[in-house]
């Protein structure tokens, strides 16, 4: 195509990509919502889904210029190199004109003499403020990449939406352009792929024969695509049309060998192979797969709009999710308190409370992952137990109760502790195993109210095992042998935890449950640094391999600051001096007076949460009162620790220790004696 004159854009002009400033996918949206479309001819709509006028070809070769930027500015003159082949004397004003009727088109309610907000100016170039869901590709890619990791009935729904998009060749207007031949090639590409994708998504679902017609078509257009024949061959063969299978490969090979040269790849080698011995997977997915899928399709379709129901299905799912991993642990309390905020929507209180108390996911730790959750939800449910009729629903009173006592772990006013007790009174009144299990739990994230408390929470450790082995709930027998370990550790009884951390691997192993090896890990490094004559650098070594792996755990309440007052401790007990590692978190208002002595009153210092973690905050407090000679701060942490005289401090948490709470105590003896001489700090 020749050029004649300024209003006709140039295919031939070379595309350079020099253009400054930062990509801008968080500029917040004008007024009046554009909407573009590349995926065809170019378009633009208002917020009404009416058409807004581009006007001329050049008009609209500047806007695709500038979508084509995704947000970056581009600069006047790279618009008129890429929009002329021989660029005219007055091409920069005939850009400023064309983005001047571009604005007006966009933004018709815009005041006269304002600045543009959607397609403004940027020193020396123009800058279009689209937003990411604002262009039709943007919203492709995303939704493309989404996909991938999509069950594959949301994959084929979110693939079947994407690629209605599409109205034609990616920039349609411009197809001979030089400027958008790098962005319409990898559109195409993509666009292949999601069609290739959603293909695999009908036969993971059994719909071979939706497949073949697409199939088929797709293979005749892109002849290539090795992809596309393996995916035919098997919705072919899985039709029982085993013949024209073996003809598709055949063709396939034909083709590439005739034309290319080539063979065909290792996957339609291995088809073909699979094919001629009936292999076995080649009839079914995997059997799991296969129901969950057919499940879930079945559930949409007999139960739509059917919001209660599928809320309360919702959270069954998100219990079993939370147990399978650090993504699945992440994604289940973000949902779960989307779940309790839609319930509590709808205004119906016993809705509510069923959809909070099935979140029985079992707890180890006493620190929350996300304290505003947990404070959130515990507020749901103390208005959901005030709104429930005085009599009956005893188990999901008790549920709820027993969710109070869960999410306000590390709480030391009296209303937790009242909600365990009455959960658990209810759940042996009722004789409901998983009920009283839950409820145990929560008794057990209460046990912390005062320090020295090993014993008996090894008793509810033990309740547990015996419950849900006798009951076949895994979760829990997982949970019950975590809480022994914890208490065999805190009575430096290290045979016995040693055989509840093997219990509890090999529950982990069996029952994929993978995120209790990471507390079995914390308790190995634990083993690691009281080993009788084990090396400070070998502990301190599994210390940092524990902590690495529960940094992905998705459990930010066990992890943050947790490495650091691990390898403090470690250094304590062996009398070497404190390194201020940075990042203790939480535990930071206990150990700036150790590493920072004289700096901070005492008499500030807060008591510690309700934790398995307070012995050791205590022994914090004692050694820096010790070093400061406060006698005071002293007798209060003598107070505290005295309970818990026959255990280690920490190592009630399974995962660290300050050493041994007598040797804390002997030494706040030493120092609080009349006639004490001075203060010597002792290692253990």
């Amino acid at each position: 195509m020749t050029v004649r004159d300024e209003t006709q854009p140039a295919p031939g002009a070379g595309l350079r990509f020099h253009e400054c400033g930062p990509a801008r996918d968080d500029v917040p949206l004008p007024d009046g919502r554009v909407r573009f479309g590349v995926l065809g001819p170019v378009t633009a709509e208002d917020e009404n889904g009416a058409p807004v006028a581009l006007r001329g070809p050049m008009h609209r070769a500047v806007l695709a210029r500038l979508l084509l930027a995704r947000g970056r500015v581009v600069p006047v003159t790279d618009l008129v190199d890429d929009l002329w082949v021989s660029p005219p004397a007055g091409a920069v004003a005939a850009i400023r004109t064309f983005v001047a009727a571009l604005r007006r088109s966009l933004e018709p309610g815009r005041p006269p003499r304002t600045p543009a907000r959607l397609l403004v100016t940027r020193g020396a170039g123009y800058l279009l403020q689209a937003g990411p869901d604002d262009v039709d590709a943007w919203r492709f890619e995303r939704a493309v990449t989404a996909a991938a990791t999509m069950q594959p009935p949301a994959a084929l729904a979110a693939l079947d939406e994407a690629l209605s998009w599409w109205r034609g060749p990616a920039y349609a207007d411009f197809r001979d352009a030089a400027w958008t031949r790098a962005d319409r090639a990898r559109l195409a590409e993509l666009r292949l792929q999601a069609a290739e994708r959603r293909a695999q998504a009908r036969l993971d679902l059994g719909r071979a024969a939706d497949a073949v017609p697409d199939l088929d078509e797709h293979v005749t257009a892109h002849p290539w695509r090795e992809e596309g024949w393996r995916l035919l061959a098997l919705a072919l063969y899985r039709t029982g049309r085993q013949g024209d299978a073996l003809a598709v490969l055949r063709r396939a090979r034909a083709l590439l060998a005739g034309r290319l040269g080539l063979d065909p790849g290792a996957a339609l080698r291995a088809l073909e192979s699979d094919i001629l011995r009936q292999a076995p997977h080649l009839d079914r997915r995997d059997a799991a797969e296969e129901v969950w899928a057919r499940a879930t399709l079945a559930y949409d379709r007999l139960a739509p709009g059917r919001s209660r129901v599928r809320l309360e299905s919702a959270v069954g799912l998100l219990r079993n999710l939370a147990v399978t991993g650090p993504g699945g642990l992440q994604e289940a309390r973000e949902q779960r308190a989307a779940a309790v905020a839609a319930a509590e929507r709808l205004g119906d209180p016993e809705l509510t409370a069923r959809v909070i108390g099935a979140y029985d996911v079992p707890a180890i730790w006493t620190r929350a992952d996300d304290p505003g959750q947990a404070a959130a939800v515990v507020t749901a449910a103390e208005h959901a137990l005030s709104a429930l009729p005085a009599a009956g629903h005893d188990p999901v009173r008790a549920r709820l109760l027993a969710t109070i006592a869960l999410e306000s772990r590390g709480a030391r006013h009296r209303r937790p502790r009242a909600c365990a007790e009455q959960a658990e009174a209810l759940a042996r009144a009722l004789d409901d195993p998983a009920l009283l299990a839950f409820a145990l739990n929560g008794v057990f994230m209460q046990s912390c109210r005062r320090t020295g408390q090993a014993r008996a929470r090894d008793a509810i450790g033990a309740e547990l095992v015996t419950l849900a082995t006798r009951h076949a709930m895994p979760t829990v027998r997982v949970l019950g042998h975590l809480i022994r370990l914890q208490s065999g550790a805190a009575v430096a009884d290290f045979p016995a935890a040693d055989r509840h951390a093997a219990a509890a691997d090999e529950l982990a192993r069996r029952h994929d449950l993978p995120l209790a090896t990471v507390f079995t890990d914390w308790y190995r490094a634990l083993r690691a640094d009281v080993a009788a004559r084990a090396p400070v650098a070998r502990a301190e070594r599994a210390y940092r391999a524990a902590a690495a792996r529960s940094d992905r755990a998705g459990m930010p309440g066990l992890s943050v600051g947790l490495l650091p007052l691990a390898l403090l401790g470690l250094r304590l007990r062996h009398g070497l001096p404190p390194v201020d590692e940075g990042g203790w978190g939480p535990y930071e208002p206990w150990v700036r007076p150790v590493l920072e002595p004289g700096r901070a009153a005492l008499g500030d210092v807060p008591e510690p949460p309700a934790d398995l973690l307070a012995e050791a905050m205590w022994t914090l407090l004692a050694r820096a009162a010790l070093t400061a000679g406060d006698r005071a701060a002293m007798a209060r942490a003598r107070d505290a620790l005295a309970p818990a005289a026959g255990e280690w401090a920490g190592a009630a948490s399974g995962v660290l220790t300050f050493g041994p709470v007598t040797e804390h105590l002997r030494q706040l003896d030493a120092g609080l004696s009349p006639d004490a001489p001075g203060t010597r700090l002792l290692t253990f």
